[in-house]
């Protein structure tokens, strides 16, 4: 009896360790069956200025280098900054729970990949219909989207449409969620990306 306690008791971290791992293989497919939309966006700079200043930007030609110094500077120096928050909303319309301690995200403008990043914290959302809300930071160098001619247009029209411009087309952005597995010791990738395409209006900014 005393041996088949120690036996036991020196498979327990194994079996705990099955379970936490069989755990995290359904939360995390349950999170590629949910859906997904910004919501909104916020605290969006460009090479310093507040995105509302260019709500009445029609194309590149408006980044007039007197009235915006800084971006003159940075496509000088190749380095025009863009900072961001895209709130990520998740819903789980499926009966079981999703969650992800770690995910990669990368966000694409246009097919150009504008940033990518990592979120270091717990996602979770309730089965049958839970919803969350997912902050995604941006600080990525614009530089190759405002010179490249295949992509300075589509930007223009992305800054526009974050700037809240009533006089805009909508922008496609795709982000595309890879979430990680924490197996004990060492990381593993989910298969594949989870990918989210969205056309982003002028309400963005405004959250509607």
């Amino acid at each position: 009896m005393k041996r088949f306690l120690l036996f036991s008791l020196a498979l327990l971290p194994l079996l705990l360790t099955r379970c936490g791992v069989s755990r995290q293989l359904t939360e995390a497919k349950a999170l590629g069956d949910c859906r997904y939309a910004i919501r909104s966006a916020d605290s969006i700079t460009l090479a310093g200025y507040d995105i509302r200043q260019f709500r009445n930007m029609k194309d590149m030609s408006d980044f007039n280098p007197v009235k915006y110094p800084r971006i003159a500077a940075g496509l000088l120096t190749r380095n025009v900054p863009l900072d961001a928050r895209i709130n990520l909303g998740i819903t789980n319309p499926t009966n079981r729970n999703a969650a992800i301690n770690q995910l990669e995200y990368r966000i694409l403008l246009a097919g150009q990949e504008l940033f990518n990043g990592f979120i270091n914290q717990r996602v979770a959302v309730p089965a049958g219909g839970g919803q969350t809300v997912v902050p995604i930071k941006i600080n990525a160098n614009a530089f190759q989207l405002l010179t490249d001619a295949k992509t300075r247009d589509a930007f223009a029209q992305f800054v526009s449409n974050l700037a809240g411009s009533d006089d805009t087309k909508a922008s496609r952005v795709t982000i595309k969620i890879k979430p990680t597995l924490d197996l004990g010791n060492k990381a593993i990738d989910y298969p594949g990306y989870i990918t989210i395409e969205q056309d982003v209006t002028n309400k963005i900014l405004f959250g509607q």
